[in-house]
C-alpha cells in the first residue's frame, strides 16, 4: 500500500492531476491485476449478503416507493430489480436506486469502520445495475466490485466525514463511479472525471442521521449509487467536472473538511492532510477482506453490545430481575458514545414513539431490548409496541454511556487483532451490588467467537427469506451466485431474487414519474 498525503491547495499553485487523489484513485481502478480467490469468494458472500437483507425489505415504506420510481423508467434490455419479474427491467441508475434502498432499510449489512464510517456493499447495487445494462460477465462484475470496495475502505481510513457534519456517503460517488468504470474498462481520463463529478454531487450532510431519523437514512446510499451511474455516463460523453475535487482551493477539503476548520480557526486551510492509503501497481484490491457484515439488524456498533447483552441479561435476572438494576453504564469509544449513545443529545433516542430508525441508532434501547429478550429481530425487536413496553421503557432510561479513551483508541487502532467496536458494560444493582463484562468485537467479526463464513452467509439469507421466495427460487439464486466468476452477461442479468406473484406489495400513491 502506498500512504498519499492529500490538503488543500490554492489555484495559483496549479495541482498536478498526478498529485491530485483522484488521478490516484482512477490510476488504481484501471489497474488490470486480477481480483484474488479469497478476495473473490467474499464479493459472493456479499452479493448472498445484499440479497438477504433487499429480499427482507420489499414490502417497506421506502423500498416501495423506490421500486415505483424505478418502474417508471423502465428500459428493454435494461437491470432487474430485487424481488421483480425478471423479464421488467429498468435503466440502470433507477435499478440502483431502488436496489440500494432495499439493501439499505434493514441497516443489516456489511460495515467498515476507522476514521469514519461505511456501509461499502452500497457499491454493489449500482455496479451490477450496470453490469446487467451494459452486458458484462461475472469477472467483470467481481472487479468493480473489488475496485469500488478499495476505494470506499481506504476513503474511509483516511478521511474523517462524521467530524465535519458531513454524511458518509460522499465516499460512495467516488467508489461507485470508479466501481463502475473499472467493471466498463473505462480509460483513466473518464474515470478521473467521473470520481469527482461523483463526490461533488453526494456532500450532503449528518442530519439525515441526527435527531428524528426519517426513511432518507435508507435512501442516502442509494442516491450516491444513482448519482455515480450519471456521473459516469456524463464522463462517457466527454464530460469533465470540478477540478481537482478533493484539493482545490474552494473545495471539499478547503471549505467543508479540515480546511474549513483551520479557517475557522484563523489558520491556513493548506496546512491540514490527510492521509489515504491506495494500492500500488499491480497490487491486489483486498479491502474487502477488511469489512465486516452484521449477525443483528442494527448500527454496527451495537454489534457486540447486542452479543454482551444476551449473556449479561441471563446475569441480571439471577440478581434480581430488571427491575432491580439501579444503573447501566456502557464505557465506550467516542464514535459509539456521541452518535448511537447518549453523547449524541438526542432525546429522541430515548422516546418510545421514536421511529424505526431512531431506535437502530439507540444503544440504550438496543442494549435494553436485548438484555430482556436474549434475542434479536429485525421485525419483533423494532415494534411500535415492544418499544412501548412499561418495563423495557423502564430500563431503557436507566442506560447511560460514557466515553472511554482507551476504547476510543482500540476504536481507532491500525492494528486488526487491537481494534474493537463494543464496550465495558457496569450495571448497578438497586442493592448495591455491580455485574461488569465487555466485549470488544461482535461474535460474526471475522476475529470473533462466531465469525462469519459462506456457511453463516447462506444460513442468513435462507433465515431472511425462506418465507418470501419459493424453495427452487432461493436455491436457483444460492447456486447461480456461487459460480459468480464464470457467469455470462445473461446470468449476471439473473443475480436478483425473484419473489413469488402476488408477494410484492406496491406503493399506488402518484408522484411526478
Amino acid at each position: 500500500m502506498i500512504d498519499h498525503k492529500v490538503h488543500a491547495s490554492p489555484s495559483k499553485d496549479e495541482l498536478p492531476r498526478e498529485e491530485q487523489l483522484a488521478w490516484k484513485m482512477a490510476e488504481m481502478a484501471v489497474d488490470p491485476v486480477e481480483v484474488d480467490a479469497e478476495s473473490t469468494a467474499m464479493i459472493i458472500n456479499r452479493i448472498i449478503d445484499n440479497a438477504s437483507v433487499a429480499i427482507a425489505s420489499l414490502n417497506r415504506g421506502p423500498i416501495k416507493s423506490a421500486r415505483a420510481m424505478a418502474k417508471t423508467h423502465g428500459r428493454s434490455g435494461g437491470a432487474t430489480l430485487f424481488g421483480a419479474p425478471a423479464d421488467l427491467t429498468v435503466h440502470a441508475e433507477w435499478a440502483a436506486w431502488a436496489n440500494g434502498t432495499a439493501v439499505r432499510e434493514l441497516d443489516f449489512h456489511d460495515t467498515f469502520l476507522a476514521a469514519d464510517y461505511s456501509h461499502p456493499g452500497d457499491n454493489i447495487p449500482p455496479i451490477l445495475a450496470v453490469a446487467q445494462q451494459c452486458g458484462r460477465d461475472g469477472r467483470d462484475l467481481i472487479r468493480g466490485i473489488a475496485t469500488g470496495y478499495e476505494i470506499q475502505v481506504n476513503l474511509v481510513k483516511g478521511i474523517c466525514l462524521h467530524e465535519h457534519k458531513i454524511d458518509h456517503i460522499a465516499h460512495i460517488g467516488p467508489s461507485a463511479s470508479a466501481g463502475v468504470g473499472t467493471l466498463l474498462g473505462l480509460d483513466k481520463e473518464v474515470i478521473y472525471q467521473a470520481i469527482q463529478q461523483g463526490l461533488h454531487c453526494t456532500v450532503t450532510t449528518r442530519q439525515s442521521r441526527k435527531g428524528e431519523i426519517s426513511t432518507w437514512k435508507a435512501f442516502a446510499p442509494a442516491y450516491a449509487g444513482k448519482t455515480a451511474i450519471e456521473a459516469v455516463d456524463r464522463c462517457m460523453r466527454g464530460e469533465g467536472a470540478p477540478s481537482p475535487i478533493y484539493e482545490g482551493e474552494d473545495s471539499v477539503i478547503s471549505f467543508i473538511l479540515n480546511g474549513r476548520t483551520a479557517r475557522d480557526q484563523g489558520k491556513s486551510p493548506y496546512e491540514p492532510s490527510y492521509i489515504v492509503p491506495l494500492p500500488g501497481g499491480g497490487e491486489p484490491k483486498r479491502a474487502i477482506l477488511e469489512t465486516y457484515t452484521k449477525e443483528h439488524s442494527a448500527e454496527y456498533q451495537s454489534q457486540a453490545l447486542i452479543d454482551l447483552a444476551f449473556r449479561m441479561g441471563k446475569e441480571i435476572e439471577g440478581k434480581g430481575g430488571f427491575d432491580a438494576v439501579k444503573s447501566i453504564v456502557l464505557h465506550t469509544s467516542h464514535h459509539t458514545h456521541y452518535v448511537i449513545g447518549t453523547g449524541a443529545g438526542d432525546p429522541q433516542k430515548m422516546d418510545p414513539n421514536a421511529s424505526r430508525e431512531t431506535l437502530d441508532h439507540s444503544i440504550m434501547y438496543i442494549f435494553a431490548v436485548a438484555l430482556q429478550d436474549g434475542e434479536w429481530h429485525h421485525v419483533r425487536s423494532y415494534a411500535p409496541e415492544r418499544a412501548k413496553r412499561e418495563d423495557t421503557v423502564r430500563l431503557w432510561h436507566k442506560i447511560s454511556t460514557i466515553e472511554d479513551p482507551e476504547w476510543t483508541r482500540r476504536y481507532h487502532s491500525p492494528d486488526p487483532n487491537e481494534k474493537a467496536f463494543g464496550a465495558r458494560v457496569v450495571v448497578t444493582m438497586e442493592d448495591g451490588s455491580v455485574i461488569e463484562d465487555e466485549l470488544g468485537i461482535a461474535n460474526a467479526h471475522p476475529f470473533g467467537a462466531r465469525p462469519f463464513g459462506r456457511e453463516q452467509y447462506i444460513n442468513k439469507f435462507k433465515t431472511l427469506t425462506d418465507e418470501i421466495l419459493d424453495a427452487s427460487e432461493s436455491d436457483r439464486f444460492l447456486e447461480l451466485v456461487q459460480k459468480l466468476p464464470d457467469l455470462s452477461a445473461d446470468e449476471v442479468r439473473a443475480l436478483n431474487p425473484v419473489a413469488p406473484a402476488n408477494y410484492l406489495v406496491e406503493n399506488e400513491l402518484k408522484g411526478i414519474f
